[in-house]
């Protein structure tokens, strides 16, 4: 249904994620990462933005530990962690078997402190994004990193492995396929342990981030409606896909003006469809990459917006 969004600027393009803090002075408040490497939190009314750090790379997904650190997925540097009091920033996992990450991504914290992320692509980086969805390179993986530091591979091949969340029981992580138009389940616990299955499937458009809401369900940013054009080409030759992502910017396919997010139980029942006509707001805003929603409000990020936003459940 057509929702109402709120818009909230912030000082820099492409405020990719957004994660909504839960303790202390954060309480309430919404961080996010935007180009140029800034690391901004925003008051819960909008009114006040505060840049607490920079990653000096690219950050795109957020999460926060309990402990109230933020997880940062640095598209150039990997997984950082930040502390919000006084910006310091460690980097935690870098490379995946002495190899530098090319695109991480999203990720997830489990109870223990397990983390599960995304590596989008090992092919192409952030500024190539573009040519790996069209290439299908399915080159994407979905990681561990265990307490003691150990990254591991647990699924590869992935169209563009995207967001990343925990189901409420932590009996399974999901992982979107942008490219595929699915969320792919890995099971951690139970008789399916060890297999992969979808959440969901045939998605009306390309996910983003995905996160796991206050209200225990798992919340999926649509970044752009189904492109029949860029599936023909992503089943196409090799040489066809390749060609087209070397035409002049204006000349290739490009998203659709949306602003899409939808919610799905843990047995993958479509919950919420939040779809705000972007022609009907007096607002430009497009492009949801990064969605958390936190007691009843839907917090949205862009990958190209100066701006984060709000939907009111």
């Amino acid at each position: 249904m057509h929702r109402i969004v709120t818009v909230h600027p912030v000082p820099g393009p492409g405020a990719e994620d957004v994660v909504v803090g839960h303790s202390g002075a954060d309480e309430g408040a919404v961080f996010t990462g935007t180009a140029d490497g800034s690391i901004f939190r925003v008051s819960h009314g909008g009114d006040r933005v505060d840049r607490i750090a920079r990653t000096q790379g690219r950050p795109l997904g957020l999460e926060l530990d309990p402990d109230g650190r933020l997880l940062v997925c640095d598209a150039h540097r990997g997984l950082l962690r930040i502390d919000t009091g006084t910006g310091d920033v460690e980097v935690v996992a870098g490379e995946v078997g002495g190899r530098p990450m090319r695109f991480c991504n999203n990720a997830a914290i489990a109870a223990d402190g397990t983390v599960w992320f995304s590596d989008s692509s090992t092919k192409f980086g952030i500024g190539e994004w573009k040519a790996d969805f069209v290439q299908n390179t399915r080159t994407g993986r979905l990681l561990r990193l265990d307490t003691d530091g150990t990254v591991t591979v647990v699924l590869d091949g992935l169209a563009f492995a995207n967001g990343v969340a925990l189901s409420r029981a932590e009996d399974f992580v999901a992982v979107a396929e942008t490219g595929a138009r699915t969320v792919v389940r890995h099971w951690l616990s139970g008789p399916k342990t060890g297999t992969r299955d979808l959440l969901c499937d045939d998605l009306p458009g390309y996910p983003d981030n995905i996160a796991r809401g206050s209200d225990g369900l798992i919340w999926v940013t649509i970044a752009s409606p189904r492109d029949p054009l860029v599936e023909r080409l992503q089943a196409g030759p090799m040489v066809l896909r390749r060609l087209s992502t070397r035409l002049p910017e204006r000349l290739q396919p490009a998203p659709k003006r949306t602003v899409r997010v939808q919610a799905y139980d843990d047995e993958g029942r479509l919950i919420h469809d939040v779809d705000a006509d972007p022609k009907s707001q007096q607002t430009p805003y497009h492009m949801v990459t990064g969605v958390r929603e936190h007691e009843g409000r839907v917090w949205l990020g862009s990958l190209h917006e100066a701006a984060i936003a709000v939907v009111d459940l």
